[in-house]
């Protein structure tokens, strides 16, 4: 096989998508719409990779540099179409031999379709191969002209195609695989069109077989090859990620009564056997092992759950949550930054933030880490089987020994050694047949008010 790069295009400033975030920055299941693209590219272990951006996309290029360090940027000062982003990324892959010509908003596209396009082009002497599919919404789309073998003859704009081929030819995904010794050379001859003063890619084709060349076409699934240009179709892709998604889960032995109701990003593992009620949301970067329970209406981001324990209802795991074997996380607790022992419980009305909590501890309702003094983050610990009151108040930093007590509506600004008692409040005062009177004055109080109202 001769030496592969990959080109992706990503240089157009997506303006149908009405905000200021370029396009390929949009997220999808999590993850920026590029990066999808360029984690496929990578898979197929390329000699070079390119992205091809406006120098206006300087945000783009930046995120560039996060997702994939090795990848080479070619600026396109100005863009003038998809035409001229291949020739110039030739002109910065010299050494290329065939090269993959990817888009920047097309993520669904699967490593094992880019490599049949691939090993079919390999066999075939074609000097470009094209990705075809048949989307269950074609408008939009160029289409194919075959010839009666099936063989590529040219890619006609939607605009200029004839009843015919729109109601039956297969459409355009964009994606090609081009013998750079061949398109070399021609690439510059493309002509301009005066319509948005840009050279198209799709007139390479036609430029191939009237010097000779053969052109071979290749179909993908229909939903795979799908492009965005629009919320809307933003909307549409990301429905069909998630549907994608869970029926991996589903097929991998996850358990998932209403799996149309859970939201999963792109990395999001889940054991089999782990059981996802109605109405979760996972953000990246969470990891639920075998045996864990996360009940309906939670929020997991950067977390991990370990086998046996259960989070939720209504709970919300923020980044660096660490949730122990057996461990409980209840109704209306937040944690971030939270290590949480094995068998340790927070059931209910909490905040644990950068905390450490020991194995068999228990946290009250109402029980807070205040970890933040207006200028920087401090961390708690509690110890092993320690028992936290309701409704405290543990001003970090701060320690609780294990086996030690907090009495509830504590405030605890100091360590409290292993298996004392702290308590932390005002002391109660009882006043006697009081009631009746204080009631009587405040009914007074309501009177007068209203008179004077």
């Amino acid at each position: 096989m001769s030496a592969l790069a990959i080109a992706v295009l990503a240089a157009g400033r997506g303006t149908r998508m009405r905000n200021g975030l370029a396009k390929v920055l949009h997220p999808l299941g999590g993850r920026p719409l590029l990066a999808h693209v360029l984690a496929t590219a990578r898979r197929l272990e390329p000699e070079a990779l390119a992205v091809v951006l406006d120098p206006r996309a300087q945000e783009v290029a930046a995120r560039v540099g996060e997702m994939d360090p090795d990848a080479r940027i070619v600026w396109q000062d100005p863009p003038r179409g998809t035409g001229d982003a291949v020739r110039l990324a030739l002109t910065a892959l010299p050494g290329a031999e065939r090269l993959l010509v990817l888009y920047g908003d097309t993520p669904l596209l699967r490593p094992e379709t880019l490599r049949e396009l691939t090993a079919r082009h390999a066999g075939s002497g074609a000097a470009a191969s094209v990705l075809a599919f048949r989307p269950e919404r074609r408008a939009g789309y160029g289409r194919l002209r075959l010839d009666g073998d099936g063989r590529l003859l040219e890619i006609v704009e939607e605009r200029h195609a004839d009843p015919a081929l729109l109601a039956g030819a297969p459409c355009n995904s964009g994606v090609m695989l081009l013998e750079a010794g061949v398109v070399r050379d021609l690439l510059p001859r493309l002509p301009l069109r005066p319509e948005k003063e840009e050279y198209y890619l799709t007139d390479l084709i036609g430029g191939l077989t009237a010097g000779g060349h053969f052109c071979a076409v290749v179909e993908a699934d229909p939903e795979e090859a799908l492009g965005i240009n629009s919320q809307r179709e933003l909307a549409f892709l990301e429905a069909v990620f998630q549907r994608r998604r869970r029926e991996a889960m589903l097929d991998s032995g996850v358990v998932m009564p209403a799996p149309e109701t859970v939201f999963l990003a792109f990395d999001t593992e889940i054991a089999p056997g782990a059981v996802i009620e109605p109405h979760v949301v996972f953000g990246p970067g969470v990891r639920v092992a075998e045996g864990a329970v996360v009940r309906s209406f939670s929020h997991l981001e950067g977390a991990t759950v370990e086998a046996g324990a259960v989070v939720g209802p209504f709970a919300r795991l923020r980044p660096g949550s660490r949730i122990g074997a057996g461990a409980r996380v209840g109704n209306f607790v937040e944690t971030k930054n939270l290590a949480l022992g094995a068998g340790a419980k927070a059931n209910h009305l909490a905040y644990l933030g950068d905390a450490e909590v020991g194995e068999r501890a228990n946290i009250g309702a109402g029980t807070i880490t205040c970890n933040y003094d207006g200028v920087a983050k401090h961390r708690t610990e509690i110890g092993t089987a320690a028992f936290i009151g309701s409704n405290s108040a543990l001003v970090a930093p701060v320690r609780i020994g294990a086996e030690a007590i907090v009495g509830a509506g504590s405030t605890i600004t100091r360590d409290v050694p292993p298996r004392a008692v702290a308590v932390a409040r005002g002391s109660q005062r009882v006043k006697p047949e009081r009631a009746p009177g204080l009631r009587q004055r405040f009914a007074r109080r309501r009177a007068e008010k209203g008179a004077k109202e």
